[in-house]
């Protein structure tokens, strides 16, 4: 149940920025919420392989280059959703930034409420 709630969150997250922001375009919810379930598998999957073999950036760059592994997950699920697209990297990289501003703040509201 969790998972779900966390799931729809991302989706509002995804929802709420490609309408803030003119270089992302995602078609309605059923598109965000694809769009939140793909980002997860590819966080899953993906990001740790790319991480590993991007470590000595990591390390050169005191992580900073996280960010745009972040960004190349955005442009990689833009290639894979149909509804979804990101008109460049600048686009993706500041998708990723305050998508991630956006989960934590809706997920902070969900355990200020658990408890």
């Amino acid at each position: 149940m969790n998972l779900i709630l966390k799931l729809l969150l991302n989706a509002v997250a995804v929802f709420i920025l490609a309408h803030l922001l003119s270089g992302v375009h995602v078609d309605g919810y059923t598109g965000a919420l694809i769009v939140a379930v793909v980002l997860s598998v590819l966080n899953l999957l993906v990001k740790p392989i790319l991480v590993i073999f991007t470590l000595p950036a990591t390390i050169l760059t005191l992580g900073l280059f996280l960010l745009v592994i972040n960004a190349i997950i955005i442009l990689l699920a833009s290639n894979l959703v149909n509804g979804f697209s990101v008109d460049g990297f600048w686009w993706a990289l500041l998708f990723s930034i305050l998508l991630s501003i956006l989960e934590s703040i809706l997920h902070s509201i969900l355990k200020e409420d658990k408890k």
